[in-house]
């Protein structure tokens, strides 16, 4: 019998394999969501990607909607910032800036998929609904970063940008635990996916996935996140492992798909498990067509988790789940406040483009990660290590 599950599990991963861009990961066989745990807040508002502030509460922007206790339509502004208090199985939402009965108003349009908290300012990066520079509705005009000192209450904005034509649209943050504590060094690292050609606008693409995709990486000191483009440094290939930095003209892509990447996605460390899981759409866009992948680094190597098919949708059983449905999920992160202290279990939020209903919404389930077959238990004290497999 143990055997034969063997066998299955190896058919198993090269059907996975065979379908993406990396291969199976070592360590993580795959993902269980337990739908009967699945909540739903916020319906309406959309987004979603969470960071764990050193006041042990979780903020995140979300987009088009009136936040907590506000509808699609009741409430509803470009962006906001909620605040997440209590634990994964019974917590409670906050409209800090926007929404309907705020604790402060919104002050600017845009939307974010990447915020992050470093010792206690919340950074974002924010792009626009409609451009400063004129034109119609574009998401992917230009990147700016906010920051706020009083935990989402107000916002400020440097001078400096990243362009479309710097071939970059859509960051992320990679979030690395209670107030960035579990950082690997004292950088910042920040994804970035490329489009799929640098004269791209919202208006003539849409919000569709990129082919071929690729993402590229960037870092920066902690002390100069808000200092200017000038200060960040580019991922440009490695060498016997090790990363190789540059300026932004060299970029290199941190991670590739043919398939595509979404136009957005997340980011984010399991100390637990000692893995980074990246999370983002391949094929198509707003179907539930997701990927998960994870690695060692942030710069990988990458390996897949999970790579589900317009075969195999992202929810498409959702057995102890009666809440309204519909294929529309395109993008989920991961609750960092909530992993547990293996990394094994944890709380994916995800959000779909239900128009003001079912996955437009803030969506928590809880899951688990399964080993892989005859792997040990990580060694006492070293989250993540391995000593090898078992023998027969």
């Amino acid at each position: 019998m143990r055997f034969c599950a063997f066998v299955l599990i190896l058919l198993l991963a090269a059907a996975v394999q065979a379908a993406a861009p990396y291969p199976p990961s070592p360590v993580l066989a795959g993902i269980v969501l337990d739908w009967s745990t699945h909540q739903r807040q916020a319906v309406g508002s959309d987004n979603w990607q969470l960071t764990w502030a050193d006041d042990d509460h979780q903020y995140g922007a979300w987009g088009d909607g009136g936040g907590f206790g506000g509808t699609n339509n009741t409430g509803r502004v470009g962006l906001g910032f909620g605040r997440i208090e209590g634990t994964w199985d019974n917590y409670r939402g906050f409209n800090v800036w926007g929404g309907l009965n705020p604790e402060n108003p919104a002050q600017f349009n845009g939307k974010s998929w990447g915020t992050i908290c470093v010792e206690g300012v919340l950074y974002s990066w924010v792009i626009p609904d409609e451009p400063d520079t004129g034109g119609a509705r574009d998401h992917y005009r230009y990147i700016q970063l906010a920051a706020s000192t009083d935990h989402a209450a107000h916002w400020t904005k440097p001078d400096w940008r990243w362009w479309r034509q710097d071939n970059l649209i859509i960051p992320t943050f990679l979030v690395n635990g209670k107030n960035n504590a579990g950082a690997r060094d004292e950088y910042v690292y920040s994804y970035f996916i490329r489009p799929q050609d640098i004269n791209i606008t919202h208006a003539a693409f849409g919000l569709k996935v990129h082919q071929p995709g690729a993402v590229f990486l960037a870092r920066v000191h902690k002390s100069s996140l808000f200092a200017g483009r000038e200060f960040y440094e580019w991922f440009i290939g490695t060498t016997d492992g090790l990363p190789l930095w540059g300026p932004l003209s060299a970029k290199k892509p941190v991670f590739e798909n043919p398939e595509g990447t979404g136009w957005c996605m997340s980011v984010c460390y399991n100390p637990g498990l000692g893995r980074y899981l990246l999370a983002t759409e391949h094929t198509t866009s707003h179907a539930g067509v997701m990927s998960l992948f994870d690695a060692p680094e942030p710069w990988g190597p990458w390996t897949t988790v999970k790579y589900w098919t317009a075969d195999d949708r992202f929810g498409q059983t959702r057995p102890g789940n009666n809440l309204d449905w519909a294929d529309n999920v395109f993008f989920f992160s991961f609750a960092p406040k909530w992993f547990s202290e293996d990394g094994r279990t944890f709380t994916l939020v995800f959000t779909g483009g239900g128009s003001g209903k079912n996955n437009d919404s803030l969506n928590t389930v809880r899951g688990t990660f399964p080993l892989p077959v005859r792997r040990r238990a990580p060694l006492p004290g070293r989250p993540g290590s391995f000593p090898g497999n078992q023998g027969c």
